[in-house]
């Protein structure tokens, strides 16, 4: 069979994934080419067979997400394939592929200079080690020690916080919050690196901290601004750096259908040249996100291909799939069906919002969503409640494949017109849950003692969790001896919700935690049955004689 077909075969596998099941893989004794499998192939288990995921029992997965990184981010368009593959039968020398490549993204984007990183992420922990180094090998490599460095802070206005800045943490710098302009203004100092910002409605022309309005006080003293876009469409030339960024953050597998493990820095060339060198394959603190010349060389014919790209005609033919599974759920009584069209630059694709009353058809969004994204053939959509009691999932475009949006509609019809009965009131308590609970919680490789104290209202119970470094609030419901119950930590930048679903016992309890892209847990608790020892408490009757 030809390389071509069976790549062809591969891009078609979601819709085969509705008319072939997991059964259809002969088993049987196989050749192995690089420890995967080849099964013999029949017409009737081709399919099923030449998709590499399926091979390993991992069932794909149908978009109507977007760009997330848990799924895939995007589908690399041709050309990005064709690039990579061809770029893997040399070797090269990787600076001289670097200076290459920096000067075809200037020559193609309008920015001075381009890099390419090993995602977005890493790109913004390189720039930060280009800001703090100045691109001084001695001090590179005493990084995140930055004992002595002149360059050891990074300004970052609040809203801008979030998981990904990581990155920039990792280098070791001291991170400044600032609110106002008048906060930023005197936040700036001869330890200043860089302000970093992400994309957003606070970042836009006439916030008080836009960028605007940060880069007029942040360019008089020489301050370099890098602004993260990472979901955004790429504009030629980036609109950003008009607005007054240095520098401008992409990431490679998102809107631009890059390699999902690139990302795209454009902007002043005497930083980036330093972040290149803070970079893999040189050795210091970026030597672990190491980018490949297949990557390098995918990302650029991205944006090559992004350049001379019929945008108009993709839209359309967006909204064309949209009309499709409008057209076929907008017969169910109680479907409200909407198109929009986003205007900005973040996650830009039309959304077909599907809404309706669950007192009505007795089922949620979430609920929707669910059984699409847990049964063949998969479909992931995002579920929303809104709160007028409005119950929600959206199906955006982007990253659907030709064919798909008929799968979609027939499924979606199929779940939305199911005749679904009211659910039950919860069953009656099988236990009393107040008080407090010694709680062990058993992660992949430790074990953390928690607690809980919990105070019960027939089916519904709240209290606190103290965990390893906080105590915060749980909420919850007991059905009959079924328990299910969260909490959340939140810090700044980060939170991680925990979701506990078990059995309850007399004086045990024990179940599951599913702690979201952490994965999972098991926890078990016990009820602490000591009381508190008893105290009359005297109070004085002015102040002490004694200290």
């Amino acid at each position: 069979m030809k390389r071509r077909n069976v790549i062809k075969g591969l891009a078609l596998l979601p819709v085969a994934g509705s008319i072939i099941s997991q059964k259809s893989v002969v088993a049987a004794p196989a050749a192995s080419v690089n420890s995967v499998n080849i099964l013999p192939v029949t017409e009737a288990s081709f399919m099923a067979e030449t998709n590499i995921f399926r091979r390993i029992g991992v069932e794909p997965v149908i978009n109507c997400m977007g760009t997330y990184t848990i799924i895939g981010g995007s589908i690399e368009r041709p050309a990005v394939r064709e690039a990579m593959e061809a770029a893997a039968h040399n070797f090269v020398q990787y600076d001289e592929l670097a200076d290459a490549i920096g000067q075809r993204l200037a020559d193609l984007t309008g920015a001075e200079w381009g890099m390419v990183s090993a995602g977005c992420a890493a790109g913004l922990k390189h720039i930060t080690a280009a800001c703090v180094t100045g691109g001084n090998p001695e001090k590179l490599i005493r990084i995140p020690d930055l004992t002595g460095f002149d360059k050891t802070e990074v300004i970052i206005p609040r809203y801008s916080r979030n998981a990904y800045d990581h990155g920039i943490r990792n280098i070791g710098v001291t991170i400044v919050h600032v609110s106002t302009p008048e906060e930023l203004e005197n936040a700036i100092n001869s330890k200043t690196a860089m302000i970093y910002l992400t994309a957003g409605s606070q970042s836009e022309a006439g916030q008080p901290l836009s960028l605007e309005a940060i880069a007029a006080i942040a360019k008089p003293k020489n301050i370099p601004v890098l602004i993260d876009v990472a979901a955004q469409n790429l504009t030629i030339p980036p609109v950003h750096f008009k607005r007054g960024a240095t520098l401008v953050a992409y990431s490679g597998g998102k809107a631009i259908c890059g390699p999902q493990c690139a990302g795209l820095m454009l902007g002043d060339k005497s930083i980036l040249m330093s972040a290149w060198q803070a970079s893999s394959p040189h050795h210091g603190p970026g030597r672990d996100n190491k980018v490949g010349r297949e990557e390098m060389i995918g990302m650029m014919a991205a944006v090559e291909d992004w350049v001379k790209r019929d945008h108009a005609g993709d839209w359309k033919k967006w909204l064309s799939w949209l009309d499709t599974i409008s057209k076929k759920i907008s017969g169910i009584d109680g479907i409200k069906a909407t198109i929009t069209e986003p205007t900005g630059l973040s996650n830009k694709s039309p959304v077909l919002k599907v809404s309706w009353d669950p007192s009505k058809l007795h089922v949620t969004g979430f609920e929707i969503a669910e059984e699409l994204g847990r049964n063949k053939p998969r479909i992931a959509l995002a579920a929303r409640d809104e709160s007028d009691g409005i119950t929600s999932v959206n199906i955006t475009t982007g990253q659907m494949q030709a064919g798909e949006e008929k799968i979609i509609a027939e499924r979606l019809y199929e779940v939305l017109s199911k005749n679904r009965q009211a659910k039950p009131e919860m069953s009656a308590p099988a236990a009393n849950l107040n008080g407090t609970w010694d709680v062990s919680i058993k992660f992949f490789s430790s074990t953390s003692q928690h607690s809980f104290t919990i105070v019960q209202d027939g089916n519904w119970f709240s209290g606190t969790h103290k965990a390893d470094f906080d105590t915060r609030n749980l909420s919850g419901t007991i059905d009959g001896g079924q328990i299910k119950f969260e909490s959340t930590i939140r810090i700044i930048a980060d939170n991680i919700n925990y979701l506990f679903q078990g059995t309850v016992n007399g004086d045990t309890m024990s179940g599951d935690i599913h702690l979201g892209e952490y994965r999972t847990a098991k926890f078990t608790a016990i009820r602490n049955s000591a009381k508190p020892a008893r105290k009359r408490i005297q109070i004085p009757g002015g102040p002490p004689l004694a200290t």
